[in-house]
């Protein structure tokens, strides 16, 4: 990703917010200019829950770019405590333990680099919970 795109989006990166949409209700992740739902403009930013529940996983071994040194990369739909669902890659886990149902904590960490500048760049990734309920 070119490095200005990435910073217009760092805001729902790093802080983990949603799109409210104020007509129909519904909160989607990533944030959009219209909702995907009703197609409504008139949207809000709201922070998302931290925590939820790995509903279902997959395992990438053929990974491109700057991730093929991560490989294999675990990538996980989260259904976050407030019901929305999120797609993010899974950190600090052993791919071959990784169970649905477990309980899940957002946190910051490297996404990759920008090849041009040596930027590094950072986003929401998903851990298992410390201190599990």
């Amino acid at each position: 990703m070119v490095l200005p795109v990435w910073w217009r989006k760092r805001i729902p990166r790093y802080r983990f917010v949603g799109a409210l949409c104020k007509d129909c209700g519904r909160i989607h992740y990533p944030p959009r200019n219209a909702c995907p739902y009703c197609g409504s403009r008139n949207l809000e930013l709201v922070p998302l829950p931290r925590r939820g529940v790995l509903e279902s996983y997959s395992i990438v071994y053929s990974v491109p770019g700057d991730n093929r040194l991560n490989a294999p990369l675990p990538i996980g739909l989260i259904r976050l405590e407030n019901g929305v669902r999120v797609v993010a890659e899974l950190t600090d886990v052993v791919p071959e333990k990784l169970e649905n149902g477990i309980e899940v904590e957002a946190v910051i960490r490297r996404i990759g680099e920008d090849g041009e500048t040596g930027t590094i760049l950072y986003g929401v990734k998903f851990r298992p919970a410390l201190g599990r309920k």
